[in-house]
């Protein structure tokens, strides 16, 4: 081989070895993709706005429901006994006002002076005014019993999934004690963890690829929101107030890591998502129209 072919070939294997390995450190540590992504939703704690035996549970752990479906039942009999009693001390209430103005209206049409004091006329404003407030009162004391027997029927207030249900039929649920979660079905998204050095690249409105490590079709998303801060580690006060600072080696420098929202745009049919799942994230490159916030199901 002449010593110029050599030199060529020599030449050509380093150019294309230095494109290569600088390809590679470019994609492993500034293209915009991580393997660090979990699929996230919110979670509603239910809990009951009343106390009271259990009398139905009409869902089962994992069920899907409807906003407005009826998760269980409080036993109603005390509720309903209230409202009455509510009631009755409200016609009571009604009854007193309706004399006690009789009352007034005709001590107004009196001669002051008279057959009338001043005195007996100003009783009677008062009066009324007493039975009208407590008519008031007796109403809104209505209101909310009718409000507490509504309570007792405990609805689901987004579409979602039932979870950790621990709930029986018979047991004793406490006002403001979570008794099941629901996962909104409907916020269904995924926080990307991506390293610093990449996040130059991420864009707001850039389309993503979404991988389940279940080997699952390919799921679409959108870059909905890029966070702004992290712990620092560091900043923590030591034993004389003073800054905590864990020592460093110069030369290592690990790449913090910044959570970056993507919203899901379209999920394949037959995919199936669960909060905490873990996937890779893959931002392609420019913007994505703008899509609903509503997840689109291929056809």
């Amino acid at each position: 081989m002449q010593p110029a072919v050599r030199v060529i070939l020599t030449l050509f294997i380093a150019i294309a070895a230095s494109i290569l390995g600088w390809d590679t450190v470019h994609y492993y540590f500034f293209s915009p993709w991580t393997r660090d992504a979990r699929v996230t939703a919110d979670v509603v704690k239910v809990a009951p706005d009343v106390s009271g035996y259990v009398g139905e549970v009409n869902v089962r752990n994992n069920q899907f429901v409807h906003k407005g479906d009826i998760l269980f039942v409080i036993d109603q009999a005390r509720y309903r006994l209230a409202l009455a009693d509510a009631e009755a001390t409200l016609a009571v209430r009604l009854a007193q006002k309706k004399m006690l103005q009789s009352q007034l209206e005709r001590r107004l049409k009196l001669k002051e002076g008279t057959v009338i004091t001043v005195e007996d006329l100003d009783n009677a404003h008062r009066q009324s005014e007493s039975a009208a407030a407590q008519y008031d009162q007796s109403s809104a004391s209505r209101d909310t019993a009718a409000l507490n027997l509504a309570r007792t029927e405990v609805r689901a207030t987004v579409n979602g999934y039932v979870t950790n249900l621990t709930l029986t039929q018979g047991s004793y649920a406490s006002q403001g004690t979570a008794v099941l979660a629901l996962i909104d079905s409907d916020s269904y998204r995924v926080d990307a963890y991506f390293e610093e050095t990449r996040i130059p690249q991420v864009k707001l409105g850039a389309t993503a690829d979404i991988k389940l490590m279940d080997g699952a079709a390919t799921i679409r998303g959108k870059v909905e929101s890029i966070a702004r801060g992290i712990t620092d580690q560091d900043n923590k006060n030591g034993p004389e107030l003073l800054a905590s600072v864990n020592p460093t080696f110069t030369w290592v420098r690990l790449a913090q890591r910044i959570p970056v929202r993507v919203r899901l745009t379209d999920v394949p049919a037959g995919v199936l998502i669960a909060a905490g799942m873990t996937c890779t994230v893959v931002i392609k490159e420019g913007a994505a129209a703008e899509i609903g916030p509503g997840v689109k199901k291929e056809s």
